[in-house]
Protein backbone atom coordinates (compact mmCIF):
# COMPACT_ATOMS: atom_id res chain seq x y z
CA UNK A 1 0.00 0.00 0.00
CA UNK A 2 2.87 2.41 0.74
CA UNK A 3 4.19 2.22 -2.81
CA UNK A 4 0.89 3.36 -4.25
CA UNK A 5 0.76 6.09 -1.59
CA UNK A 6 4.22 7.41 -2.53
CA UNK A 7 3.23 7.52 -6.19
CA UNK A 8 0.10 9.45 -5.23
CA UNK A 9 2.14 11.85 -3.10
CA UNK A 10 4.60 12.65 -5.89
CA UNK A 11 1.71 14.28 -7.73
CA UNK A 12 1.07 16.52 -4.69
CA UNK A 13 4.72 17.23 -3.76
CA UNK A 14 6.91 16.65 -6.84
CA UNK A 15 10.23 17.05 -5.03
CA UNK A 16 11.02 13.68 -3.40
CA UNK A 17 13.29 15.24 -0.79
CA UNK A 18 10.57 17.69 0.23
CA UNK A 19 8.07 14.83 0.30
CA UNK A 20 10.26 12.78 2.65
CA UNK A 21 10.80 15.74 4.98
CA UNK A 22 7.09 16.61 5.04
CA UNK A 23 5.96 13.01 5.60
CA UNK A 24 8.58 12.50 8.30
CA UNK A 25 7.55 15.65 10.13
CA UNK A 26 3.88 14.66 9.94
CA UNK A 27 4.67 11.11 11.15
CA UNK A 28 6.50 12.57 14.18
CA UNK A 29 3.54 14.85 14.88
CA UNK A 30 1.21 11.84 14.77
CA UNK A 31 3.56 10.00 17.12
CA UNK A 32 3.35 12.93 19.56
CA UNK A 33 -0.44 12.69 19.57
CA UNK A 34 -1.80 15.04 16.91
CA UNK A 35 -5.20 14.07 15.56
CA UNK A 36 -5.39 12.05 12.35
CA UNK A 37 -7.25 13.47 9.38
CA UNK A 38 -7.96 10.02 7.87
CA UNK A 39 -8.68 6.56 9.27
CA UNK A 40 -5.58 4.69 10.43
CA UNK A 41 -6.61 1.29 8.89
CA UNK A 42 -3.92 -0.45 10.98
CA UNK A 43 -1.14 1.48 9.16
CA UNK A 44 1.98 2.80 10.79
CA UNK A 45 2.55 6.54 11.25
CA UNK A 46 4.72 7.10 8.13
CA UNK A 47 2.12 5.41 5.93
CA UNK A 48 -0.68 7.41 7.54
CA UNK A 49 1.32 10.61 6.94
CA UNK A 50 1.79 9.70 3.26
CA UNK A 51 -1.91 8.89 2.90
CA UNK A 52 -2.80 12.26 4.44
CA UNK A 53 -0.50 14.03 1.98
CA UNK A 54 -1.99 12.10 -0.96
CA UNK A 55 -5.53 12.88 0.19
CA UNK A 56 -4.57 16.54 0.77
CA UNK A 57 -6.20 16.53 4.21
CA UNK A 58 -3.32 18.37 5.88
CA UNK A 59 -1.74 21.78 5.35
CA UNK A 60 1.64 21.06 3.71
CA UNK A 61 2.81 24.65 4.11
CA UNK A 62 2.21 24.58 7.87
CA UNK A 63 4.21 21.36 8.19
CA UNK A 64 7.05 22.75 6.10
CA UNK A 65 7.11 25.92 8.23
CA UNK A 66 7.38 23.69 11.31
CA UNK A 67 10.38 21.95 9.73
CA UNK A 68 12.11 25.28 9.06
CA UNK A 69 11.42 26.60 12.56
CA UNK A 70 12.78 23.36 14.02
CA UNK A 71 16.04 23.74 12.09
CA UNK A 72 16.60 27.38 13.00
CA UNK A 73 19.14 28.01 15.73
CA UNK A 74 17.67 31.33 16.82
CA UNK A 75 14.25 32.70 16.30
CA UNK A 76 13.88 36.30 15.10
CA UNK A 77 13.32 37.77 18.56
CA UNK A 78 16.38 36.04 20.04
CA UNK A 79 18.45 37.21 17.07
CA UNK A 80 17.47 40.85 17.71
CA UNK A 81 18.46 40.55 21.37
CA UNK A 82 21.80 38.91 20.53
CA UNK A 83 22.68 41.53 17.91
CA UNK A 84 21.77 44.36 20.32
CA UNK A 85 23.94 42.86 23.06
CA UNK A 86 26.86 42.42 20.66
CA UNK A 87 26.62 45.97 19.35
CA UNK A 88 26.35 47.35 22.91
CA UNK A 89 29.44 45.38 23.94
CA UNK A 90 31.41 46.57 20.92
CA UNK A 91 30.35 50.16 21.54
CA UNK A 92 31.46 49.91 25.19
CA UNK A 93 34.84 48.49 24.17
CA UNK A 94 35.38 51.29 21.66
CA UNK A 95 34.44 53.92 24.25
CA UNK A 96 36.89 52.38 26.73
CA UNK A 97 39.71 52.41 24.16
CA UNK A 98 38.96 55.98 23.16
CA UNK A 99 38.98 57.18 26.75
CA UNK A 100 42.23 55.29 27.38
CA UNK A 101 43.96 57.06 24.49
CA UNK A 102 42.61 60.44 25.56
CA UNK A 103 43.86 59.90 29.11
CA UNK A 104 47.17 58.69 27.71
CA UNK A 105 47.70 61.88 25.67
CA UNK A 106 46.67 60.06 22.52
CA UNK A 107 48.89 57.11 23.33
CA UNK A 108 52.17 59.04 23.28
CA UNK A 109 53.09 58.05 26.81
CA UNK A 110 52.81 54.39 25.88
CA UNK A 111 55.30 54.84 23.03
CA UNK A 112 52.74 55.13 20.26
CA UNK A 113 52.93 57.86 17.72
CA UNK A 114 49.39 59.01 17.25
CA UNK A 115 48.61 61.76 14.82
CA UNK A 116 45.74 63.23 12.93
CA UNK A 117 45.06 63.22 9.24
CA UNK A 118 45.82 66.96 9.14
CA UNK A 119 49.45 66.22 10.06
CA UNK A 120 50.04 64.04 7.00
CA UNK A 121 50.60 65.40 3.51
CA UNK A 122 48.07 64.79 0.77
CA UNK A 123 49.68 61.50 -0.36
CA UNK A 124 49.25 59.96 3.07
CA UNK A 125 53.00 59.47 3.56
CA UNK A 126 55.58 61.46 5.46
CA UNK A 127 59.20 61.90 4.40
CA UNK A 128 61.64 60.04 6.62
CA UNK A 129 65.32 60.85 6.93
CA UNK A 130 67.26 57.74 5.93
CA UNK A 131 70.02 58.60 8.42
CA UNK A 132 67.53 58.27 11.30
CA UNK A 133 66.63 54.78 10.14
CA UNK A 134 70.30 53.75 9.86
CA UNK A 135 71.08 55.01 13.39
CA UNK A 136 68.57 52.61 14.96
CA UNK A 137 70.99 49.67 14.58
Amino acid sequence: MARVTVEDCIEKIPNRFELVLTAGQRARAIQKGENLTIDRDNDKNPVVALREIAAETIDKDRIQDTIVRGLQRLNEREEEIVSDEASDEARNEMDALASQYEADLYGEQSGMQVGHSDDIDSTGFQDVDINLLNNDD
